[in-house]
């Protein structure tokens, strides 16, 4: 049984996550866009566990979300939920795939059908023009049970109703594929989860307490000793600075924000949470930088601090900042309560790596280390996508895309420090010396 408790990071809002193993990874990936999140996930092979899973939960998460309507509805007929609780609904977009698998298989003729809406169904057959299928429902007592669910599909297969099942329970699928009856099991997309995931956030009793915290951000403009030298007139100077002005006070407007300009390069704007994470997709990216570089072919250099006061916000976005400097100029970081920093987020270029969540855990041990946070967002991305923490120097060095030289500098010191270790060799196919295989030990039991 997968069980992701550990790791639960206390500044997160925690959701639980209870349902088979196959849906709740889905989940799991599609929640790394959700930064705010901290999931703790329970799977199970059968529907009849999904009471006792979610007690388990209850009392340590803020919200709880199931896979699907059948264990939501078991758990909810047992317990009582003192949180907000909700499911991944079964909608058309995941019907198109099922559909696709069928005709693809079986050929689509006749079905029966349970868990899914049937104005949804009739819905996708009217948009697929698919109007001579025969479709039989599920119409039972709710909430209804697998068995109950088996007992329909089977039914009407024996009567030469239908030649395939269609369901929304895995644990249905398996059975009526053991008694040798075509079926497709529903699973729901990407976009379904994000939208439900979206209904999680804001149904949060923290996420509405942070609605309206303090974000604190300081914009640097990148080489700007040199854009002044660039311009032939003190007017050109000064036309340039009102004009990176009138960009950034159009940019924090968006945000309901304050802006000042504290000299020279640096600017500093004050707004709330809530509204900095609309305008940047969930902490996903900074239109302002695109806008800057495409006008005014300059660049801006980022730091985002979050706090429990305007002090401790204050402090953390000078933080963010040195980081986004460290990385080289036109990035864009955010460092969270915990000191757990968020980014790079994407700014005018396309990025070379997603945008991590990183844990204070594992930045403290980073920065003991001497490793930059730049590249440790770059490993960290590496790691969670591949789900690999074996790597040699030369895969490090494109990762970190530094040269081989340097990136042994940076394996030496790692070492020493106990952030990575060596674990064998790797036979090369030229003449040349074994490539020593690296573990990114200081990652390796981390759960993403």
């Amino acid at each position: 049984m997968l069980n992701k408790a550990e790791g639960l990071k206390e500044n997160g809002i925690a959701i639980g996550i209870v349902g088979p193993e196959l849906i709740v990874n889905k989940i799991l990936a599609t929640i790394q866009r959700f930064p705010s999140f901290e999931p703790v996930a329970r799977t199970y092979d059968n529907d009849e566990e999904a009471p006792t899973l979610a007690l388990q939960l209850m009392d340590s998460v803020e919200v709880l979300l199931f896979s699907g309507p059948l264990p939501y509805r078991k758990a909810k007929e047992k317990l009582h939920f003192p949180i907000p609780v909700l499911f991944v609904p079964l909608t058309g977009t995941g019907l198109y795939r099922s559909l696709f698998r069928i005709e693809k298989s079986y050929g689509l003729h006749s079905l029966s059908i349970d868990t899914m809406p049937q104005k949804t169904v009739e819905k996708t057959f009217r948009e697929l023009s698919q109007l001579e299928v025969d479709v039989v429902y599920y119409n039972g007592t709710r909430p209804y049970s697998s068995e109950e669910l088996v007992k329909f599909h089977v039914g009407k297969f024996n009567q030469g109703l239908c030649t395939v099942a269609l369901t929304g329970n895995k644990s249905v699928s398996e059975e009526l594929a053991a008694l040798g009856i075509p079926n497709e099991w529903v699973v729901p997309t990407e976009q379904d989860m994000i939208v439900t995931l979206e209904r999680a956030l804001l149904s949060t009793e923290s996420r509405r307490s942070k609605e309206s915290q303090i974000v604190v951000g300081l914009v640097n403009v990148d080489e700007f000793s040199h854009l002044i030298g660039s311009r032939f007139t003190e007017h050109d100077v000064q036309k340039m600075k009102l004009d990176i002005h009138r960009m950034l006070l159009g940019y924090v407007e968006t945000l309901d924000g304050h802006l000042t300009h504290l000299g020279g390069d640096e600017y500093l704007f004050i707004t709330t949470r809530g509204i900095f994470e609309r305008e940047t997709g969930g902490y996903k990216y900074i239109a302002l930088a695109r806008d800057a570089e495409k006008t005014f072919g300059v660049t801006f250099s980022i730091g985002i601090g979050f706090g429990s006061s305007a002090n401790e916000a204050g402090t953390h976005c000078r933080l963010a900042l040195r980081h986004a400097k460290e990385a080289g100029g036109n990035h864009c970081f955010i460092v969270r309560e915990d000191k757990g920093v968020i980014g790079p987020l994407e700014m005018t270029r396309p990025l070379e790596y997603d945008a991590s969540l990183l844990d204070a855990e594992i930045i403290k041990k980073a920065e003991v280390a001497g490793m930059t946070i730049p590249y440790l967002s770059k490993i960290v991305s590496q790691v969670a996508r591949k789900g690999k923490t074996e790597y040699t120097a030369q895969e490090l060095a494109s990762i970190l895309g530094v040269s081989i030289r340097s990136t042994h500098r940076f394996l030496l010191q790692w070492h020493d420090t106990g952030l990575v270790e060596i674990i064998g060799e790797e036979k090369s196919q030229s003449k040349g010396r074994p490539k020593q295989i690296y573990r990114l030990s200081f990652i390796h039991d981390y759960k993403f």
